[in-house]
């Protein structure tokens, strides 16, 4: 009960209501979107074709979405453009309940997009701005791990709640998105966030925004590796499926075994591991998280035996773990504290990486086969690390020192 109350007492109030919310709008979205297709198609007259534009306009729109929202923050404040994306987001999931025709769809499916993109960087950038600078790689450890305990949860409930009927799930995660819309917004009163960015705005608009970014090299390198990094991760859900399917006997089930054990292996190490990562320096854990996700990468395409994949998945896992908060860290650094919002927002042009990468990867697995494809992406990832070295470099030439370890013990 102790231990309890000093976590508690650890952090700002906010930051406990944006993790634990986390948890829930997650599993919420888990529970409706991914089974979006499989709606449309049983639900509308529309083609596959339409059915993948529609699914596809969500990605689409928040690749620039992020940066928007995030310089929208920096110019308004983190709480309005947070609120407003989720009240909105509410009327997206109650659109795809009642909704019917092919352009409608698309277009709720560009808001979510949106929303998303909006909402995510902003609130990251709010943990940030009412966190102390040592304690934050644990937070975004903490907001990590939620968004997959949700996940894990989400597509569970979505599979039971279908049974009552194909847009009862919708309904559902509009009312939740709702209620913590509504909490969300009563706390960030009460604890005076309005305020706080009362105190830290700064003016800045599009035009500065962009100029920014567009001078700060290390920003540059830093989404270069971001993008290389996200065209390695994509492989999880789009080729490796196609290769397993390929390879093994009844691997759509297998696969979903590793999809199991890389949601359980971050539920179970992403605090051990955060806790020995926070005293390493960003770069370092870039490093290697890098090196894993490419060692896993190899993994994949060598191995023969299911057993050889779950050891690959998990080598992948323990990367993805020490890289999503490490790159979060990273580019914390890099952002002048009027624009950690703009800053946040760019790294949606990751998606670039989620984009390119099915497409290049399932080309290179038609010409030749799973191992070559597998080392070939596993060479591009590995280039990101030159990238954050890069990024490192620069960023040590502007400010005259290095980025340091995240942990109080190791600052002092």
């Amino acid at each position: 009960m102790h231990r309890l109350r000093e976590f508690i007492r650890e952090y700002h109030p906010i930051v406990h209501t944006l993790i634990i919310g986390t948890v829930f709008v997650r599993a919420a979205s888990s529970m409706s979107m991914p089974f979006l297709a499989i709606y449309l198609s049983n639900t509308t007259n529309l083609s596959p074709v339409m059915i993948g534009l529609i699914i596809g306009a969500g990605p689409l729109a928040s690749t620039v979405g992020g940066f928007v929202g995030g310089t929208l923050s920096d110019q308004f404040g983190r709480r309005r453009i947070m609120l407003i994306a989720l009240y909105t987001w509410v009327f997206v999931f109650l659109g795809f309940a009642i909704g019917k025709s092919a352009l409608f769809f698309i277009l709720l499916n560009i808001l979510a997009g949106l929303c998303r993109s909006f909402y995510e960087p902003v609130s990251q950038a709010l943990m940030a701005d009412i966190s102390e600078p040592e304690k934050r790689f644990k937070v975004f450890s903490l907001r990590y791990l939620a968004i997959n305990v949700g996940v894990a949860v989400g597509p569970l409930l979505g599979a039971w709640l279908a049974l009552w009927g194909g847009a009862f799930p919708f309904f559902v995660t509009a009312a939740i998105y709702l209620l913590y819309t509504i909490i969300l917004q009563g706390l960030l009163t009460r604890f005076g966030i309005k305020d706080i960015e009362g105190q830290k705005k700064e003016q800045v608009n599009f035009t500065l925004a962009f100029q920014v970014v567009k001078q700060d090299v290390a920003l540059r390198y830093y989404i270069m590796g971001g993008i290389l990094v996200a065209f390695g991760y994509s492989q999880m859900t789009t080729t490796l499926p196609q290769y397993v399917n390929q390879t093994l006997v009844d691997g759509v089930v297998l696969y979903s075994y590793l999809l199991s054990l890389n949601a359980i292996t971050v539920v179970i190490l992403q605090m051990p591991i955060s806790k020995w990562a926070e005293n390493k320096t960003p770069l370092y854990n870039l490093i290697v998280g890098c090196l894993l996700y490419a060692i896993g990468l190899i993994g994949f395409g060598v191995t023969s035996s299911f057993v050889g994949l779950l050891i690959a998945m998990f080598i992948f896992t323990l990367g993805e773990i020490i890289t999503f908060p490490a790159s979060t860290v990273f580019i914390d650094n890099l952002a002048p504290e009027g624009m950690r919002g703009t800053y946040f927002g760019a790294q949606s042009f990751h998606n670039l990486g989620q984009s390119i990468g099915p497409a290049f990867a399932g080309y290179i697995l038609g010409l030749f086969n799973g191992t070559v494809m597998f080392i070939v992406v596993a060479i591009i990832s590995l280039a990101s690390i030159l990238f954050y070295m890069a990024g490192e470099r620069d960023y040590s030439k502007k400010t005259g020192k290095k980025m340091g370890a995240m942990s109080a013990e190791e600052n002092t």
